[in-house]
């Protein structure tokens, strides 16, 4: 007998679908996410058209508009979109590529559009004009603007002569669809980065950023309306810029050349940084996870470097090379390629495949390295001495290292006394709270859920790691409890694999010793844990503000918004708050904790004094209205720490991105590191644009 399941399973039940309707059905197949990165992809993908058209010679100018309704028009001064009737699709060539997947003058060949071109699939423009409720497409060529409208991927109308012109180009307005979006906000902060990225990397080039909004988004609201971007310098200046505020070795070393095979432009120089920046792109499009371009410019610089100390006599015969890591130490380096038919891994691009970038690199690199250093000896023994420098620092954390992770596994990777582990063995489950200071960790571990949440109580300030190597970073003990619960390793066999918590908890006070401590482990996780940030792994907890009560009613508020709000709602204004020097007992050992049942006052215990208590009436029901401070975590008892902050059911939580990690490379070495000066300018910059500032 048939089965009656298979029997129903035919031809008619498999969906094919036809033109953009795919990417409707699936955005983030092709544009990674429907948040705010995948809406910020959207305008990337507009203006690779741009700077496809800037590679190729035709085109200098491109201007990005932010308006006031969403939509967002990019237009660039290239040769303007064909509109002439495509031979094959017999429709104009404007809406075949608009409106086709796969169709563009971006697949290679000596007749295509382009010699090299970022955008690889020929599927940008098309997968915008998808995903936007509306778009207007106006080509600028031949005397004459052509247009043409679109409403979720469908033209309304054939492309058609509407008006006349003595420019060429194009400009693309759309308006992303609120339909597949969660957020039609543009963060004018966070796209910045990638535009004065590819100013850098097309020489020549002026990239004009432009936001009419009338309402912007909180990070936005101090930034100025209209950004260009032009450097003549080009990848020289990009290396410059990520080197501003550090201590240099030498200046710039670039070189380029244009091969058969395709072009290779490098340029690097290093500091008195212990971290590395190497930034690789390919068609000017940033390949995050690198790629053989990249392989090739690591091998061939260990190469040259070890060459060189060999030929100086600066290393000797008994002594080992160095190390990619030693010969990376301080390195900020960008390496650019640009080739006629790129493999890349998925729409996004992220690593470039292709095995013949990686010949060509090293040959590039071995070439023009070594020929300056033979013309610049002094610079080179420079860069060679700040290399055996880090190997010999690499050594001494080794043997730290290894003592850690020794001491670990004969513990069992448990700190008695410090770290009060869960009783789950299943990382995707556990969480681990790293909590500032004694009093509050004793609170956490009597709050908490010992199940799946673990607590690692931190006592003081940990180690500035942007000042320290590894080997003195593992010295500290703070830091090695941290290492030792998270399981990872650190180093050379550091594998995100091991760790042993799905959430890493940053947990501190909401004053100004409480930001330090959590600033510290920020820098702390960016420098030598990132793949726990890129991985959605690190938190940072966010306990109340404030504890507001009226007769058996209470309600916490995190913001002082909230706390207004919360007193509006019980007919209360901050404005009729009359505060006053107020003294009242609490429970024994509760220090701090609010006591507003009449049946707990006059209770032997310690006293909260000072502001941190108001009373007003709530008008609405005539009953007394309280309100705490909580100055920090450990004025808190464990029941109340669990119900604000813990309990994974009514906590508030910020996950910590990385979304431009170059920024925040920048921040960290500014706000943490040993030169002072642009730590000044950055204070004085930004310190009237402080809000609530606690001292």
């Amino acid at each position: 007998m048939a089965d009656t399941k298979t029997q129903a399973y035919t031809a008619s039940k498999i969906q094919v679908l036809e033109g953009l309707e795919p990417v409707r059905r699936r955005p983030g197949m092709y544009i990674g996410s429907t948040d705010q990165r995948g809406l910020h992809h959207c305008i990337y993908e507009v203006v690779d058209n741009a700077i496809d058209e800037a590679m190729a010679g035709h085109c200098d100018h491109v201007t990005v508009m932010l308006h006031n309704d969403n939509s967002i028009s990019v237009e660039d001064n290239g040769r303007g979109i064909p509109v002439d009737i495509h031979p094959k699709t017999k429709k104009s060539a404007l809406e075949t590529v608009l409106t086709m997947l796969h169709a563009g003058g971006k697949f290679g060949g000596d007749d295509s559009g382009y010699k090299v071109s970022g955008g690889l699939h020929g599927v940008g423009a098309s997968v915008v004009n998808a995903l936007s409720s509306f778009m207007r497409a106006e080509v600028f060529r031949d005397g004459k603007i052509y247009m043409q409208e679109y409403v979720r991927g469908k033209p309304e109308d054939d492309v058609k002569p509407v008006g006349k012109t003595a420019k060429t180009g194009t400009k693309v307005a759309f308006l992303p669809d609120k339909q597949i979006f969660e957020t039609l906000t543009v963060s004018l902060s966070a796209i910045l980065a990638h535009f004065r990225q590819q100013a850098y990397l097309t020489r020549g080039i002026t990239i004009s950023i432009m936001d009419e909004r009338e309402k912007r988004p909180a990070e936005d609201e101090q930034l100025p309306r209209l950004f260009r971007f032009h450097f003549e310098g080009g990848v020289s200046a990009y290396v410059r810029h990520l080197n501003q505020d550090k201590q240099l070795i030498g200046d710039v070393i670039w070189f380029m050349k244009d091969e058969k095979e395709g072009f290779v432009e490098v340029a690097l120089q290093y500091s008195q940084a212990f971290q590395e920046q190497c930034i690789s792109f390919a068609n000017n499009i940033h390949t995050v996870e690198g790629g053989t371009h990249l392989t090739g410019f690591k091998s061939a610089l260990t190469r040259t470097i070890n060459a060189y100390a060999r030929k100086e006599g600066i290393l000797k015969e008994k002594d080992e090379n160095l190390s990619a890591d030693d010969v990376r130490e301080g390195l900020a380096a960008i390496i650019s390629v640009r080739l006629r038919d790129p493999q890349f891994e998925g729409q996004t691009k992220s690593k470039l495949g292709n095995t013949e970038m990686k010949t060509l690199v090293e040959t590039v690199v071995n070439d023009k390295l070594a020929e300056y250093f033979e013309e610049h000896p002094g610079e080179a023994r420079d860069v060679v001495s700040k290399c055996l420098l880090a190997a010999r620092a690499r050594m001494a954390a080794r043997a730290a290292r290894d003592a850690v992770i020794r001491k670990g596994a004969l513990e069992g990777m448990t700190l008695p006394g410090k770290l009060a582990d869960c009783s789950t063995r299943d990382p995707s489950e556990s969480e681990l709270f790293i909590v500032e200071g004694d009093s509050a960790g004793g609170s956490a571990k009597q709050g908490r859920n010992r199940e799946f949440q673990a607590i690692l109580p931190l006592r003081g300030k940990i180690l500035n790691v942007e000042q320290a190597r590894l080997d003195k970073m593992l010295s500290n003990n703070e830091v090695k409890s941290l290492i030792i619960a998270m399981g990872m390793g650190i180093g050379e066999v550091k594998e995100l694999a091991k760790l042993r918590y799905n959430r890493i908890v940053i947990m501190t006070d909401a004053d100004v010793d409480g930001a330090h401590i959590r600033t510290l482990l920020l820098t702390f996780f960016f420098r030598y844990f990132s793949e726990v940030i890129e991985t959605g792994h690190l938190y940072i907890a966010q306990p109340p503000l404030y504890k507001i009560t009226a007769g058996k009613d209470s309600k916490y508020a995190f913001t002082d918004e909230e706390k207004a709000s919360i007193l509006k709602s019980w007919g209360v204004a901050d404005n009729d708050l009359n505060v006053e020097e107020t003294e009242d007992e609490v429970t024994e050992g509760t220090e701090g904790t609010e006591v507003t049942d009449e049946k707990q006052r006059g209770q032997k215990g310690k006293k909260a004094k000072g502001k941190d208590l108001e009373e007003v009436k709530d008008i609405k029901k005539n009953r007394k209205v309280g309100i705490q401070r909580y100055k920090g975590l450990g004025e808190m008892n464990p029941e109340q720490l669990w119900e604000t902050t813990m309990d994974p059911t009514k906590r508030i939580m910020l996950r910590v991105t990385m979304e431009d990690a170059e920024g925040a490379d920048a921040i960290f070495t500014t706000l943490m590191g040993a030169d002072v000066a642009p730590r000044k300018k950055f204070i004085q910059t930004h310190a009237k644009g402080v809000k609530n500032l606690d001292i």
